[in-house]
């Protein structure tokens, strides 16, 4: 959609605002958006509420938002907590922070640090993290995948104490793809071309065509090497 096809929608403090098509769209405070909305760009501070589905092509959040909908987007950088209640897709997600969505979770590239919550299947070209909480998905589909532990802090510490959903680790009941690199990483089967298994994983099948590798650390049931 053309910028200047549609008027722009700012909302400063606490009030709510409709729906719509616009230009760009800049909210800072408590907000509600009632209905679907759509624009070039989003940009957001505080604590937003929307009732419907959200489309864009660049969407920047910083604070906490809940999309009753799903979220469509271009190129995505969050700060904070976001919650989508249907599936969140796009091409580039910059995380910082902690996601949670109902349905499913569709990147072309995906990186940052702090943690996920996927009801659904999560399928990426990459997707590079560094584990501050929980990155738990139905299923992981991707071409490559690496996945850290993030650096221990008192902040991440107190965290885990009082909730244990942020434990920093990696959960999947199947992870496929070309080239896995995990860590900390509780799944029934990983499947993929070259796969490196860090330490502090248990994995219930390991299904690798060129190459493995364990880290001692790690605990694996049962390897098998497919053709290619």
């Amino acid at each position: 959609m053309e910028n200047n096809a549609y008027p722009d929608l700012v909302v400063n403090g606490v009030s709510d605002a409709a729906g719509g098509k616009y230009g760009n769209v800049k909210i800072d405070g408590v907000s509600k958006v009632v209905g679907d909305i759509e624009a070039q760009s989003f940009k957001l501070n505080g604590v937003i509420r929307m009732t419907g589905s959200v489309k864009s092509e660049s969407f920047v959040c910083d604070g906490t938002l809940k999309v009753a909908g799903s979220l469509t987007v271009g190129k995505m950088q969050m700060n904070g907590l976001v919650n989508v209640q249907g599936s969140l897709s796009g091409e580039h997600m910059q995380l910082n922070g902690l996601l949670t969505i109902k349905g499913d979770c569709e990147f072309e590239h995906m990186e940052g640090e702090g943690g996920f919550d996927v009801d659904g299947l999560m399928n990426a070209g990459s997707l590079n993290l560094k584990l501050h909480g929980r990155g738990r998905a139905r299923e992981i589909g991707v071409e490559s995948l690496f996945v850290r532990q993030g650096a221990r802090s008192l902040w991440n510490r107190l965290l885990r104490w009082l909730f244990p959903k942020f434990t920093p680790e990696l959960q999947a009941g199947t992870i496929e793809g070309d080239d896995i690199d995990v860590e900390y990483t509780k799944a029934s089967v990983v499947r993929g071309n070259r796969i490196v298994i860090g330490k502090g994983s248990v994995i219930g099948r390991v299904e690798y065509k060129t190459e493995l590798i364990v880290h001692p650390g790690a605990t694996i049931k049962e390897r098998v090497k497919t053709n290619g």
